[in-house]
């Protein structure tokens, strides 16, 4: 992707005058939005053909990893975009912030406590007592064919058992019927 689409692209939708107003009244668009007026005309056509690919594998995409949040609760709705568009456009770039110009760092945009890739403290227990659930249901699981396969090998070793007897009473006969023969009544 040309540098010229990303360069200085910084939009943030502030009240009348942004000189006046403090960073924390503003409110940042999403990744996807900004991706998603980075390369249209004021008509909504894309600027190209590269523009458009780009612009349906982030739909694509968008829509993929909606079905699979809806469905599965570990999934983190706000890092959504970003995973999407680092899918399709690629990693950052080390020191740079996507869509924030060049002169933004990452600790200047996030915060040197950043809490943007980190789940929160509810997401990261529910995410630890579904693997703590999962773990128990492996232990059941495994337990379970244990005790079967144990019942099998003592089956198997049964029928070993009575057929091994059985062989011996044959051997048994048939040394008492060779007994006869040798000494035969007289």
């Amino acid at each position: 992707m040309p540098r010229r689409r990303l360069r200085d692209l910084s939009i943030v939708q502030n009240t009348t005058n942004s000189e006046e107003v403090s960073t924390e009244q503003q409110t940042l668009v999403g990744s996807s939005s900004v991706a998603e007026t980075l390369d249209e005309k004021k008509d909504g056509t894309p600027m190209s053909s590269e523009a458009a690919e780009i612009m349906e594998k982030l739909k694509d995409k968008k829509a993929k990893y909606e079905a699979t949040a809806s469905t599965d609760s570990s999934v983190n709705f706000e890092d959504i975009d970003n995973r999407i568009i680092n899918e399709v456009l690629g990693p950052e770039r080390y020191g740079r912030v996507r869509f924030q110009g060049s002169g933004v760092n990452p600790t200047q945009y996030f915060g040197s406590t950043s809490h943007q890739y980190m789940p929160s403290g509810s997401q990261s227990q529910d995410e630890v007592q579904r693997l703590k659930d999962q773990i128990v249901q492996i232990q059941a699981s495994t337990n379970e064919q244990i005790s079967q396969l144990r019942a099998e090998a003592a089956a198997r070793e049964a029928e070993q058992n009575r057929k091994y007897n059985e062989l011996q009473q044959q051997l048994q006969s048939m040394m008492t019927m060779f007994h006869q023969f040798q000494n035969p009544p007289s």
